[in-house]
């Protein structure tokens, strides 16, 4: 007897929604949450289990440049774009997956444990869908500024996302649903008489919908992470003409700095402390001085580098202090212009970058203005396991 075929699943994300609600000018799957896109939060899972053997992410019309900005550096696949209603937009990601199997998942639930998935697939092997549960724990009322009646909630279920589902029964559910657009898709497979299996859900797959779900989502993050700090120290030489580039603007000087890029010492030292605090080596292991792409290079570019890898790992930029060590040109003049575009890069506000400056008194190489010194400390929260 032939060893029997393993069946390939496909992560079908929802991320068409256009709402508003939540503020921010942009629908919320694209909103930062703890400095990174709520869909890619709701991506990421996903991408790191084993079951799953693509990612098929359902947008908006004219949301192909937040989307792809949202999961920049992720292998997934061309967008998928929707329709108007969720439904329309299921249908268009089961038109695009040739997969035995489906998870369809809400972009608007930035967090599904492993555990969820494992669950759901297995379930399959049994059922032609399952969903995630939990017991509605709450006592249940009609009513809208009063209550008007109770409801008892024995045998009531929150339903949750992700939903798994064997493709075939959803296209033959689908091709027989007559009624108004369903809220998900165990409605779809109920009305077609199929058996919609119910595993343990969890309280972080739970929806955001409004500023408070928001606010507990950030909690429950900030549960999750420990603070680490890093550290970064660059030297460069005057050489040439000026002006300088430090902290990221124009700086007019008599003379220039000497480097393989602009030269940037502020830049330099907050790239290696942001790099530091992650443990993600330093800046000569990413962006070499022998590699001739890097020559001239803007600083600006190590700097968001650094700050994408950081975020990449889950990680909270908290805080930016930098300290120049020179006798001239004066900081002071510059420091908030500084304190502005290095918020910039960083995409961080302006209240969490500190510049100070310094001299050392005539001392040292600094001391006979033969050139500039930095050093920088970056205040990051990260998840215990990095």
């Amino acid at each position: 007897m032939g060893k029997a075929r393993a069946v390939t699943v496909t992560a079908l994300i929802v991320a068409a929604g256009k709402g508003e609600r939540l503020g921010g000018g942009v629908p919320k799957q694209y909103r930062a949450l703890a400095g990174k896109p709520v869909l890619r939060w709701a991506v990421e899972p996903f991408l790191h289990h084993s079951a799953i053997k693509d990612i098929r992410v359902v947008i908006g019309g004219g949301q192909e440049q937040l989307a792809a900005e949202a999961l920049d550096g992720l292998p997934i696949q061309p967008f998928v774009t929707g329709g108007a209603e969720r439904a329309d937009s299921v249908r268009a990601g089961l038109a695009a997956t040739s997969s035995d199997a489906l998870l369809i998942h809400d972009a608007a639930r930035p967090f599904c444990p492993a555990a969820v998935i494992d669950r759901l697939v297995a379930s399959l092997e049994f059922h032609d869908g399952a969903a995630p549960v939990l017991p509605a724990g709450d006592t249940l009322a009609r009513g809208d500024t009063t209550i008007d009646a109770l409801v008892d909630r024995s045998g009531l279920l929150r339903v949750q996302t992700p939903q798994a589902f064997r493709a075939d029964a959803l296209r033959h559910a689908y091709a027989r649903w007559s009624g108004d657009a369903p809220t998900d898709e165990t409605t779809v497979l109920h009305a077609a008489g199929m058996t919609v299996a119910a595993v343990a859900g969890d309280p972080t797959l739970d929806k955001l919908t409004s500023p408070a779900d928001w606010t507990r989502a950030e909690q429950w993050l900030g549960g999750r992470l420990i603070p680490r700090t890093g550290m970064g120290f660059d030297v460069h030489a005057f050489a040439g003409e000026g002006p300088i580039m430090l902290g990221g603007i124009a700086i007019p000087h008599s003379r220039g700095l000497a480097g393989h890029s602009d030269a940037d010492v502020a830049l330099h030292a907050i790239t290696d402390a942001l790099l530091g605090a992650a443990g993600l080596g330093d800046i000569g292991e990413h962006f070499p001085p022998s590699d001739p792409q890097w020559k001239g290079a803007a600083s600006a570019l190590f700097l968001m580098h650094a700050a994408k890898l950081v975020r990449d790992k889950g990680a909270i930029l908290d805080h930016i202090d930098c300290t120049v060590i020179a006798e001239e040109p004066k900081v002071g003049p510059y420091r908030d212009g500084m304190r502005s575009r290095i918020a910039d890069i960083l995409k961080v506000d302006m209240s969490q970058v500190s510049i100070k400056a310094t001299t050392t008194e005539g001392l040292g190489f600094t001391g006979r203005r033969e050139g500039i010194a930095a050093q920088a400390v970056a205040s990051i929260r990260m998840a215990h396991h990095g």
